[in-house]
């Protein structure tokens, strides 16, 4: 009898000390994702500390609008959950030499630069780069239109984010009349069948429009002119686009209707709160690319070599910064 039993203590054992294998490891990626919540709570409260120079008046405003936004912790928490999809997205790209480009547009403030940098803040920069083109020189001026972005696609394995892209010429060029009516018009000819050569190329194009409502993009304007550390994001161009509102709104209308195409269709991201904005691209563009984990070795830290007989030299003290905090 005590024979019998005997296994089933053992297995008992054996299974207890596993379940508490098991906690311990829970727990050490409990650890680590508060840690990594931490560091993301800091950031954010830098933003809100940045948000809080802002006149009585614009403070006001921001404290409303803070209210009606998504708890924090349930912000983080999602983030880092599409963060770590987004780093099997890019494995999987490299795997399989997937080219990938997404393009980035909307009204100015409506957040398209907070999104591309949660998306690359945990990837290689190797496998996924940011393009912002400033304006064209005298010499990209004369050339065909395009050509200026090409260079810049991605080749086998490569992720590429366009903050802002050809699309300029529908948009800020038309508007401000930096391109004449005939070279909208031929834009708007070329552009469906220039994205549908990439397609057959076999890169992956997804177009985003970031949508923000007049009053909001007011909020975020005045936030930027009344913070210091926040002023060189407006440009001339930015506060044109407050004068010609209607103007770009019509030009807005005109560049889905000509260019959303079934090889390239526009996705527009509704951006008056920018973490459910943040979190609703992201997890949009996952599903658009059908990626799956890719298995790796597993990865050892080697054993370090020591050699007795070296001796560590001891440098000057100049060459160290000094220590103020």
């Amino acid at each position: 009898m005590d024979k019998k039993v005997a296994p089933a203590n053992k297995r008992e054992k054996q299974a207890v000390k596993q379940s508490k294998s098991s906690s311990k490891s829970d727990g050490k990626v409990r650890d680590w994702i508060d840690a990594e919540l931490e560091d993301s709570f800091d950031e954010e409260l830098e933003h809100e500390i940045d948000d809080l120079r802002a006149p009585l008046q614009l403070k006001e405003l921001h404290v409303q609008r803070k209210k009606l936004e998504m708890d924090r912790r349930i912000y983080f928490y999602n983030l880092l959950r599409l963060q770590t999809e987004l780093i099997k997205l890019q494995d999987w790209v490299q795997h399989t030499g997937f080219r990938l480009v997404v393009l980035f547009e909307g009204r100015d403030a409506a957040g398209k630069g907070g999104v591309i940098k949660r998306i690359t803040q945990r990837l290689n920069p190797r496998t996924c780069r940011v393009v912002a083109l400033s304006a064209p020189t005298d010499r990209e001026k004369q050339q065909w239109y395009f050509q200026r972005y090409v260079p810049h696609l991605p080749s086998a394995g490569e992720i590429v984010l366009f903050d802002r892209s050809w699309y300029n010429r529908a948009g800020v060029e038309k508007v401000m009349g930096f391109a004449s009516p005939e070279q909208v018009e031929e834009f708007f000819n070329d552009v469906p069948e220039f994205e549908r050569m990439l397609a057959r190329s076999g890169t992956k194009l997804i177009k985003y429009w970031f949508s923000i409502t007049d009053e909001e993009q007011q909020l975020r304007f005045l936030m930027r002119i009344h913070d210091p550390m926040k002023q060189w994001k407006l440009s001339p161009m930015d506060l044109q686009s407050r004068v010609r509102w209607e103007q770009y709104t019509k030009a807005k209308e005109e560049m889905f209707e000509r260019t959303n195409i079934p090889e390239a269709p526009w996705y527009i991201v509704e951006g008056n709160d920018k973490k459910r904005a943040r979190l609703n691209c992201i997890e949009h563009l996952l599903a658009q690319v059908p990626y799956e984990e890719i298995p790796h070795d597993l990865i050892e830290l080697p054993d370090r070599v020591f050699n007795p007989k070296y001796e560590r030299k001891v440098l000057p003290k100049h060459l160290y910064v000094k220590k103020k905090y």
